[in-house]
């Protein structure tokens, strides 16, 4: 007989934004299935509770970042870290979802037996090692590491006589009031920082190798403010996202079709934004297109006000060397800083550093096929998370944990036990493809050599389509002959 306290039917990986809902799906979607959520820190939330620079925020609406099943009733769209863990305090407490989190509990190694059909999880804790096993593993663990932010090797770094901060690790005693500090980067944490630490009394001097395209945003949804007056509040939510998704959706498809227009409609944001005397063809426009990288939200033109006021500016050039003083630039002007912060990106990692085997065989997942971006080639009974890069995350993960209950009630209703993703005959010459094309982020090419390959047909791609996905993980069979379903051959789980 199986012990409840270290067996489940399911075990997620993560209490952050994906696992809390999941396992509200979970909760209300296969009701008969028992689970856990094995939570690695101690608290909530995972992004949202871990960064703690200045000004962090979310740089999606939170009418998509938000839960399907949880309006967001903020007034601000754009929310702070601070709003977003209320928020998922709020969920959790709602939907009674604390009872199944177990903190500190990382998750090492994860062993698949056909033989049981389990997985054997060897789990680090606050007392020790623990194993626990699992008929389903729901692995909602984001997709960058916690240990530490990518930061280059700086020549001269042990020169500098300042303090060199990343955003992730961000110190509580820092103070940079009055404070010349050099932001080294372009991306969403580098455009959030500048304005959020002029605001603090530094002045800032935000230094790109090349830039970012940047869109300008109010942070208050005023169609959905109207909305909220006159419907439910449930039904104004709904068509909000449902406003948000077409509008994210369509501004995507046009940076593929018409690049050169969005191209122009952005860069005539930033010169508003901004006002004269900046070069905006140096400084402002990337060598690529419009969604070959993710936007910089800029809600309420903030980053552009911080610049024109004169608190920051931008300089575009790559680094030579620290200095005892600051940041020398190949160009030969030397940024003079007390406090360097390196927002140059992040460690990305699969499956959050989890090592996995089936049968004996250690899985290398860059050998593997995604199985509709949610799964992967001969390994059973496991799904991961992993949202959209020009999207909201929460959408994709609302998908990914429905179709998830969706798997578990067939496998419960055909009595098997085993549901992996295998090759037909007719895959075998598949062209094999990156797992996320036309995207060019440094930090994301960084990863693609460790991930799962994709290949030129359904259900071996990627998309990175909502309305896509809606329909292949909501509405198409789960039995579709490529999920094949199996029981194991020996149908027992031995007693601890």
């Amino acid at each position: 007989m199986s012990r409840p306290d270290v067996d489940h039917d399911v075990v997620v990986i993560g209490a952050g934004i994906s696992g809390i809902g999941a396992a509200h799906h979970l909760s209300r979607l296969c009701p008969d299935r028992s689970f856990t959520i094995l939570e690695g820190r101690s608290d909530i939330g995972g992004t949202w509770s871990l960064f703690q620079y200045p000004g962090v925020r979310s740089d999606s609406d939170m009418h998509t970042l938000g839960y399907s099943f949880k309006p967001w009733t903020a007034d601000k769209s754009i929310a702070d870290g601070a709003a977003i863990m209320d928020y998922l305090r709020e969920t959790v407490e709602e939907f009674d979802i604390a009872k199944h989190i177990r903190f500190e509990h990382l998750v090492r190694r994860a062993e698949w037996s056909s033989e049981t059909a389990r997985w054997t999880l060897s789990v680090d804790t606050p007392t020790g090692p623990l194993t626990m096993t699992c008929a389903f593993l729901f692995v909602c663990a984001g997709y960058y590491s916690y240990r530490s932010g990518h930061t280059p090797e700086f020549v001269g770094r042990d020169d500098f006589t300042g303090r060199i901060v990343h955003p992730q690790d961000w110190p509580d005693d820092l103070d940079v009031a009055g404070r010349s500090v050099a932001v080294i980067g372009s991306g969403a944490t580098a455009v959030t920082l500048v304005p959020a630490l002029a605001e603090l009394g530094a002045s800032v001097t935000m230094i790109q190798r090349s830039p970012t395209y940047m869109v300008a945003r109010p942070d208050v949804d005023r169609i959905a403010l109207r909305l909220r007056r006159f419907l439910p509040e449930r039904v104004a939510y709904w068509l909000v996202r449902r406003k948000n998704v077409f509008q994210q959706q369509f501004v995507y498809r046009k940076t593929r079709t018409d690049p050169d227009l969005i191209r122009r409609r952005l860069l005539d944001g930033v010169r508003a934004g901004l006002g004269p005397g900046h070069d905006i063809e140096r400084d402002y426009t990337p060598s690529y297109d419009p969604w070959d990288q993710r936007l910089c939200l800029v809600p309420n033109g903030d980053f552009f006000a911080t610049v024109r006021s004169g608190a920051a500016r931008v300089v575009t050039d790559t680094i030579d060397r620290f200095t005892a003083g600051g940041v020398a630039l190949t160009g030969g002007e030397e940024i003079t800083a007390d406090v360097i912060v390196t927002a140059t990106g992040l460690e990305l990692v699969n499956l959050g550093e989890m090592e996995v085997a089936v049968d004996g065989r250690e899985v290398d997942f860059s050998s593997t096929l995604t199985y509709r971006g949610v799964a992967y080639s001969d390994v059973p009974n496991l799904v991961s998370t992993f949202g959209y890069i020009n999207a909201s995350w929460t959408l994709r993960a609302d998908l990914v944990s429905t179709y998830v209950c969706r798997l578990l009630n067939h496998l419960r209703d055909s009595g098997h036990a085993q549901a992996t993703p295998r090759r037909r005959p007719e895959d075998a010459d598949m062209t094999l493809r990156p797992w996320i094309d036309d995207f060019s982020a440094g930090y994301l090419r960084r990863m693609i050599p460790s991930l799962p390959k994709q290949g030129d047909r359904e259900p071996w791609t990627n998309p990175q389509r909502y309305a896509a996905d809606r329909r292949a993980l909501l509405r198409e069979p789960v039995d579709d002959g490529v999920m094949t379903f199996s029981s194991p051959r020996v149908n027992a789980v031995a007693e601890s």
